[in-house]
């Protein structure tokens, strides 16, 4: 079964850093746009950041610039969430998307999430 499967969530103190994975399973990620998003209860989904394998660009919600960044790994079929600096309002699940063609288009695939707390 084609899935996404994310893994380096955890807690972790203000300030601190976490690196998130997304692997494919069944699924080659450098063929979509990979994106996360993170959702926090009683809160909406919000689309964090994406990087489309066309061309590299990445999109990235104004609350983390600066804070994190993606990358890609294709020989691992991975793809990093790297947050530094983290605040408390990080804490959410996130979830990486497989979209196509580009970010912002059809999402083909949703991981099972990974959880993130930012808490002293």
């Amino acid at each position: 079964q084609a899935q996404l499967v994310e893994s380096g969530g955890g807690l972790v103190q203000p300030g601190g850093s976490l690196r998130l994975s997304c692997i494919g399973s069944g699924v080659t990620l450098n063929y979509y746009a990979i994106g996360w998003f993170r959702q926090a209860p009683g809160n909406e989904r919000e689309g964090v950041l994406c990087i489309s394998s066309n061309d590299g660009s990445t999109y990235y919600m104004d609350s983390v610039k600066g804070r994190f960044s993606i990358s890609a790994d294709n020989a691992r079929n991975t793809v990093y969430l790297q947050m530094n600096s983290l605040k408390p309002e990080d804490t959410a699940e996130y979830f990486c998307v497989a979209v196509r063609p580009v970010c912002g288009g059809v999402t083909d695939y949703w991981g099972l999430g990974t959880q993130v707390t930012v808490s002293s």
